[in-house]
């Protein structure tokens, strides 16, 4: 699967939308004002790094589980760097302003990489394996499949530290690191366009269809990983 990096010698800051509010060029203009565009585009390069590098792990353990056991643990892999608005936003929203330093020490999502995965249980085994690796810490786990959140989503979420090896150090990164079943990803992505969609009529309605649905979704993935496990052991 490609991968689209980022020329980070040349980001395009241009503006969005015309309704007053902060654009992608008064947070370049910004950054040049304190003297951090540059050190603001190394950050970015190295988040990129870091999901590369998790980006190999992940592909390292499907090849070698799918040998082991005649099936790819996941489906897909998908992969983003949050956008300088959007890292505004964040930073906003937790009433800090746009520094490199409060970028650093306190947003923890800005590289991120979702596993799509056929079954629940792939999911745990898959996160367990990336986690046991001596060179990954796991800062921070949150697992909405045990414990879905209100609305009904549901995925596997572990923040992590990756090394990245640079000309002249070593550093670790964090990357956020999302597990779900196709299934899930499906949901979710619908229940996102309704969450940032303006004026939706019915809105109770539609939330309450969404619940309804994600735990019919969760049926039909715990059935279907029943289904699996019987034609594995007629195998046998």
């Amino acid at each position: 699967m490609a991968v689209k990096h980022v020329d980070y010698s040349e980001i395009d800051f241009a503006k969005q939308g015309g309704d007053g509010s902060i654009t992608h060029s008064d947070l370049e203009n910004l950054l040049k004002m304190k003297d951090q565009y540059k050190d603001f585009q190394l950050l970015m390069m190295k988040y990129d790094c870091a999901l590369s590098e998790v980006r190999t792990k992940l592909d390292v353990l499907n090849k070698e589980l799918s040998l082991r056991n005649n099936r790819n643990p996941f489906e897909a892999i998908k992969m983003r760097i949050k956008t300088p608005m959007s890292i505004y936003n964040k930073l906003e929203a937790k009433g800090l302003d746009f520094s490199l330093d409060n970028i650093k020490k306190n947003i923890s999502d800005i590289a991120g990489i979702r596993v799509i995965c056929s079954f629940v249980d792939d999911i745990y085994m898959l996160a367990d394996c990336l986690a046991k690796q001596d060179d990954i810490e796991v800062i921070q786990k949150k697992d909405y499949i045990e414990k879905p959140k209100k609305s009904g989503y549901r995925s596997l979420h572990l923040i992590i530290e990756v090394p990245i090896f640079l000309t002249q150090e070593k550093e670790f990164m964090k990357v956020e690191v999302q597990f779900r079943t196709i299934a899930m990803d499906f949901w979710a992505s619908l229940e996102h366009k309704m969450k940032y969609k303006k004026n939706i009529e019915n809105q109770d309605v539609i939330s309450d269809d969404l619940k309804f649905s994600a735990d019919l979704i969760n049926q039909l993935d715990l059935r279907m990983q029943q289904i699996r496990e019987k034609i594995d052991a007629s195998e046998e």
